[in-house]
């Protein structure tokens, strides 16, 4: 099995990419840039497999976010001292940052949000409000994440536009035929996955970037899962839009971006009101500013953002290539891992493959396999993932999730194993 997230462009050639090859990751040294990392849970070394959910944070971004907050904390773009000239500074610096990590063309094209699910949202907002119109057709697909389907069944709703869904088989992946098929002249948008949270599946987008395309659709990608495994380019995958949180790739929760075209930005209008997203206001007219910043109402988490520029800086000094590379060989070595445990059945089973792997044991609910591993340290995700059709599809109401990061190791896995191991004992 592989696991390959990437664009049309090369990995090597990334923006974010370190361009130098360091050989082989440290993974003691980088485990140890974890404090959360080094505590007991139940008496037992902590083994965090809940990754897909949210990530843990280094040190580099700690000190970031703590470093802004004792020195430099000001609101930004609003005063002409010098603590807000710094915050100012610190939250542009990570914009820039950003967009050099998922090569967007400018720093323009990137819009800081509260996360993916918020950066979804205000494209259906803005943009759907735009565009659609009743008989409109939004496409998404089988597997996503409830961020990527409620906000376009609202836009729907408002527009009299209808929702279609391109279907998944039961390995977990994206029947393309069926959804080149449904692709049509009233084909407005596609909003897809770049990465299933609940199957670890990726999806091929560079091949649906150009199938929508083709049909004269905008391609939205959640890109949520995706971004913490691999070399992600916009320009040259040539996306409308990419949505991510901080929050998945080491730094912190509450803040993420939506990269978009310059042009799309420029047409769409504000979607929230309030201080900063404007040029000036009267009680007859209010002139908007220009993008990214009508589309940034009111004081954002500047902290946020520097951690999260913090975070993405991290991740390129040690090489995103080098993450990926060792990221698949985990996972392989997960799957051979599990496989092994008798009763279990993989929930997913694409050739390519990410982060993910859920899974079932036989005669025992998700929801009791993450309880007792709990209590052997081991934390995991159980439930339907904010994927609710996913777990329809499959007939089921929960799997089991355990997600990976590049601070894990095969210790993990094998301290997962005997968890497993001991949750059948306590069932047997």
């Amino acid at each position: 099995m592989t696991a390959t997230v990437q664009s049309a462009a090369a990995t090597a050639g990334h923006p974010g990419a370190s361009g130098v090859d360091h050989g082989p990751l440290d993974t003691a040294a980088l485990r140890a840039q974890f404090p959360i990392l080094s505590q007991s849970v139940h008496g037992k070394p902590l083994v965090y497999l809940d990754n897909a959910a949210t990530t843990q944070k280094p040190l580099a971004v700690l000190d970031a976010v703590d470093g802004y907050y004792r020195r430099d904390n000001a609101n930004v773009h609003r005063g002409v001292h010098t603590l807000s000239e710094r915050a100012t500074a610190a939250f542009e610096g990570a914009r820039s940052e950003v967009a050099r990590f998922v090569g967007a063309r400018d720093s323009s094209e990137i819009v800081f949000t509260r996360g993916a699910t918020e950066a979804l949202n205000l494209v259906a907002m803005s943009f759907g409000a735009m565009v659609l119109r009743e008989g409109d057709e939004v496409l998404l697909t089988e597997m996503e994440h409830h961020s990527n389907i409620v906000p376009w069944q609202m836009a729907c709703a408002r527009s009299g536009a209808k929702l279609r869904v391109a279907p998944i088989d039961d390995r977990g992946e994206l029947d393309l035929d069926a959804f080149e098929k449904l692709l049509g002249p009233r084909t407005r948008i596609v909003a897809v996955t770049h990465v299933s949270n609940a199957l670890g599946t990726v999806n091929p987008v560079a091949r649906i970037v150009a199938l929508a395309h083709a049909a004269g659709a905008k391609v939205v990608i959640d890109g949520a899962q995706a971004l913490p495994h691999a070399a992600v380019d916009v320009a040259a995958l040539d996306c409308d839009f990419y949505a991510f949180s901080g929050h998945k790739v080491y730094a912190p929760m509450g803040v993420g971006a939506l990269y978009a075209k310059r042009e799309l930005l420029d047409a769409m209008p504000p979607w929230q009101g309030g201080g900063d997203m404007i040029l000036s206001v009267t009680f007859e007219k209010t002139l908007y500013n220009v993008a990214p910043y009508k589309f940034e109402a009111g004081t954002p988490d500047v902290g946020g953002a520097v951690g999260l520029g913090a975070a993405l800086r991290w991740l390129s000094e040690i090489g995103i290539e080098r993450v990926a590379a060792y990221e698949r060989e985990l996972l392989d070595y997960a799957e051979k891992a599990l496989l092994d445990v008798p009763g279990l059945g993989l929930v997913g089973t694409a050739a390519d493959k990410a982060g993910v792997h859920s899974f079932m044991l036989d005669g025992i609910h998700p929801h009791d396999v993450g309880t007792i591993l709990d209590h052997h340290g081991v934390a995991i995700r159980t439930g339907h993932h904010c994927a609710q059709p996913v777990m329809q599809h499959f007939g089921i109401a929960a799997t089991a999730r355990a997600s990976f990061a590049v601070y894990n190791n095969r210790d993990d896995i094998d301290r997962l194993v005997a968890g497993l191991l001991a949750v059948q004992e306590v069932f047997a």
